[in-house]
C-alpha cells in the first residue's frame, strides 16, 4: 500500500508541477486548453466597489467576426447607470427586463473602444489593422469580439488608442441628435447644456462644424474649454438660469437633464426643439402633445452606426474635431475612472487604458 501511496503522490506532484509550468509558460490558457483573458467584472448592482479585474474566457471567432486586442476603451454614462442599475424614471422596470433583474446578465461593461484586429473570421469587415468601434457593451477586456454588422472602421495611424475611444459614445449620440433629430442647419441656434461632458463637448465642435451659432453652458472652469472647442458663447449656468438668458434658440440640446420641458420651451422660438439626452415619463408626455405646441419635445435612441463614426473621423481630419479627456486610467483603477463619471462634472471622456 506504500508504494501505491507513493506512487498516487508522486504522479499527484508531478501533476501539480505540470500545471503550474503550464500556467507559467502559458498564461493565456488554462489547463483544459480554454483562452483567457482579463476583463473588468461586476456580479451585481451597486457602486464602483463592485467591479473588480478577473480573468475570463477568451471569445473564440466565427464567420463574420473580429477579434480585437483592447488597447483603450471610454468609460461612459451608460457605464455606470448599468453598473448601478441606476435607469431614469419609469425606465427602471425595462432597464433590469432587459439588463438583468438581480443581477447583470452580461458582466462586462464598456461601449467605446480602440485597439487592434488581431483574428478575422471568413468574411470579416476588417481583416487585421487598427481600429476603433462602438459595441453594446464586453469592451472593458482584453479582448473583444465584434460580430457582423456591429460598428467598427479602420483607425487612422494619426489617431492614437485614447483619443480614438474617447469619440464614439459623445461623438454618435452628438451627430444623431442635432443632425437626425433636432435638423441643425447652417445658421440654426443652438443652446447646449452641459457643453464640457462627453456628449457636450462632442455636441458644441459638431454643432460649429454644421454651421450653427452655439451658446454652450458648463460651469466656470469649463467656459475656457467651450470657447476652445468652438462656442461663440459660453455660459457658467449658476450665474445664467437659463429662463433668465433674454433670448430665444431654434435648438435646446440638454445633455446633462439641467432644464424641464417647461423652461427649455420658454427660450425656444416658435417651431424650436427641446432635444433631452435623458428623459422619462413627464418628457414622454410632453412629446405626446407635440401637434398641439409651436415648440416641440423631440425624444430619441442615439444609435451606432460605422458610417456615421467614419463621418466623426472625417470631421477630425478636417481638423472640426477632437476627442476631449477627462482623464486616463490603468484597468486596476477602474472604480475611481466610475466615480468621476458619476460625479458628473468632468470634462470629456475618461479612458481605460487596456494594454
Amino acid at each position: 500500500m506504500g508504494e501505491v501511496h507513493a506512487f498516487m503522490f508522486g504522479y499527484y506532484a508531478k501533476s501539480v508541477n505540470y500545471i503550474w509550468v503550464c500556467r507559467r509558460v502559458f498564461p493565456a490558457q488554462d489547463f483544459y486548453g480554454a483562452k483567457k483573458m482579463k476583463a473588468i467584472v461586476y456580479k451585481e448592482y451597486g457602486g464602483p466597489e463592485v467591479l473588480s479585474v478577473a480573468e475570463v474566457e477568451r471569445p473564440e471567432v466565427g464567420p463574420g467576426e473580429m477579434l480585437v486586442k483592447v488597447e483603450a476603451s471610454a468609460v461612459t454614462t451608460a457605464d455606470w447607470r448599468l453598473r448601478a442599475a441606476a435607469f431614469p424614471g419609469i425606465l427602471g422596470p425595462v432597464g433590469r427586463a432587459m439588463f438583468g433583474w438581480r443581477r447583470p446578465k452580461n458582466p462586462v461593461l464598456g461601449s467605446a473602444f480602440a485597439g487592434e484586429v488581431v483574428e478575422a473570421g471568413v468574411g470579416a469587415e476588417i481583416s487585421e489593422g487598427p481600429v476603433m468601434g462602438f459595441v453594446m457593451g464586453k469592451a472593458h477586456a482584453e479582448y473583444l469580439l465584434v460580430k457582423p454588422g456591429e460598428c467598427i472602421i479602420e483607425r487612422p495611424a494619426d489617431l492614437g488608442v485614447e483619443e480614438a475611444a474617447a469619440m464614439p459614445f459623445g461623438g454618435l449620440s452628438a451627430l444623431v441628435f442635432l443632425r437626425d433629430v433636432a435638423k441643425v442647419a447652417r445658421g440654426s441656434r443652438v443652446l447646449i447644456l452641459g457643453g464640457s461632458g462627453e456628449v457636450g463637448a462632442m455636441a458644441v465642435q459638431i454643432a460649429r462644424a454644421m454651421g450653427a451659432h452655439v451658446t454652450a453652458m458648463a460651469s466656470a472652469g469649463n467656459l475656457t474649454l467651450l470657447e476652445e472647442l468652438g462656442a461663440e458663447e459660453a455660459l457658467d449656468y449658476r450665474t445664467h438660469p437659463v429662463a433668465d438668458l433674454g433670448r430665444r434658440f431654434d435648438v435646446v440640446f440638454d445633455t446633462f437633464g439641467a432644464v424641464t420641458t417647461p423652461e427649455a420651451r420658454r427660450v425656444l422660438v416658435r417651431g424650436g426643439v427641446f432635444v433631452p439626452l435623458n428623459f422619462g415619463l413627464p418628457e414622454m408626455l410632453q412629446a405626446l402633445t407635440n401637434c398641439l405646441r409651436a415648440r416641440k419635445v423631440k425624444l430619441h435612441i442615439s444609435g451606432d452606426r460605422s458610417e456615421d463614426l467614419q463621418h466623426l473621423v472625417d470631421l477630425r481630419a478636417q481638423g472640426l474635431l477632437r476627442g476631449v479627456i477627462a482623464g486616463v486610467f490603468p484597468m486596476e483603477e477602474v472604480r475611481e475612472a466610475h466615480r468621476l463619471v458619476e460625479g458628473r462634472h468632468k470634462r470629456g471622456a475618461a479612458v481605460l487604458r487596456i494594454a
